[in-house]
């Protein structure tokens, strides 16, 4: 996470050249939301301006706030916009263009509500908690075009309400391999009594959400996602891998199961994401993973598909499936094939069962 130091210098670089124009108000549910800059330039190479980003926010306002009512929600800042060598701050180098608000602005308006998160260190923080349409358009007025949600409800913090598959393609596969993928993936989660929602993820992955009772911490869920993970790569040894590192991951679709670790989050469905055409994460139905490919979705086609057929997720608040199944079978892994637990990112202090945090390469070299 960025300092507010480093926030402060990348919002001055990326606003350093800006022309002002007059402020654009707007009621959104009630309130009065300003838009300054609004013919800001966000996304040079389809002409689409900040006021565009905030006028498709709303136009997928109820999909929107679906995916992030009531979670924690990390901020993805490009308020310079998405220009050609536009880069995002990292843990590494923070002298990025766009940054991670991981705690709400100072200054917030008074509805903008919060909730309270702890990350892996410990520390506690106060991070936007959306709960109406105004606090997605506020928030895109500061530059917001990712929202990053926890799988969790700020009522229940340290238990999440989902967990999130992400196929992510290694070099060598895309989009088309992940969506090959997914139906394994489902039916694997049907014989053990869940099922799963997808989407895209804007870019060349997929993600399935499959939501779950908030009854377990956040090991325990990641405990679950390596189970099955675990499983996927059994039965499709030649598609799917499990490797942490990723010179043993070889042209596979991985399973990226640190994305139920805590403080790790997914770009939630209806996000915009930084790219020069302003592809979006889509909803989808099971009909359609193999029919589509992320270009077809972007800040232009998908007020339309969401005006023509509404949310694929609606109905998704409407199940709550039990973790059981997996965690039993994440047991029998340990029984009967010695398998525990997967490496945490580096950033995260050292967890009970863990593995060395060594690149096998690296470990052979000391060892050889």
């Amino acid at each position: 996470m960025t300092t507010p130091d480093c926030v402060e210098a990348a919002q001055e670089r990326a606003n350093g050249a800006t022309k002002v124009n007059e402020p654009v108000f707007l009621d959104i549910g009630g309130r009065e939301v300003r838009v300054s800059s609004p013919d800001k330039v966000y996304f040079p190479e389809r002409g689409l301006t900040k006021l565009d980003v905030v006028r498709y926010f709303v136009a997928v306002g109820d999909g929107l706030l679906r995916a992030l009512q009531n979670r924690p929600t990390t901020l993805e800042r490009w308020p310079g916009g998405v220009f050609e060598g536009a880069r995002l701050s990292t843990r590494q180098d923070s002298r990025g263009d766009a940054f991670y608000q991981k705690r709400v602005p100072k200054g917030a308006p008074s509805w903008v509500e919060t909730a309270r998160i702890t990350f892996p260190s410990g520390r506690p923080a106060d991070e936007v908690c959306p709960t109406e349409l105004a606090v997605v358009a506020w928030a895109a007025n500061l530059g917001t075009l990712t929202f990053h949600p926890w799988p969790v409800r700020r009522d229940h913090p340290d238990h999440p309400d989902q967990m999130r598959i992400d196929l992510d393609p290694q070099p060598g596969t895309d989009f088309a391999d992940a969506a090959r993928v997914a139906p394994e993936a489902r039916a694997l989660l049907q014989e053990l009594g869940l099922d799963a929602f997808p989407k895209t993820s804007g870019g060349r992955g997929l993600h399935l959400y499959v939501p779950i009772e908030p009854k377990w911490d956040f090991v325990e869920v990641r405990r679950a996602l390596i189970a099955f993970g675990r499983e996927l790569e059994r039965r499709l040894p030649s598609s799917v891998t499990m490797s942490w590192w990723k010179e043993e991951r070889g042209e596979k679709i991985f399973v990226d199961f640190n994305q139920m670790a805590r403080d790790r989050t997914i770009a939630s469905a209806y996000s915009i994401r930084p790219n020069p055409r302003a592809t979006v994460s889509a909803p989808l139905s099971w009909d359609e993973v193999g029919d589509v490919t992320p270009e077809d979705f972007d800040i232009t086609t998908m007020p339309e598909r969401f005006s023509d057929i509404g949310d694929p997720h609606a109905v998704m608040d409407g199940h709550a499936f039990s973790l059981e199944p997996l965690l039993e079978m994440a047991e029998r892994d340990a029984r009967d094939h010695d398998l525990g637990d997967l490496p945490y990112p580096p950033e995260y202090p050292k967890m009970p069962g863990e593995p060395m945090r060594v690149q096998p390469s690296r470990a052979r070299d000391t060892n050889g």
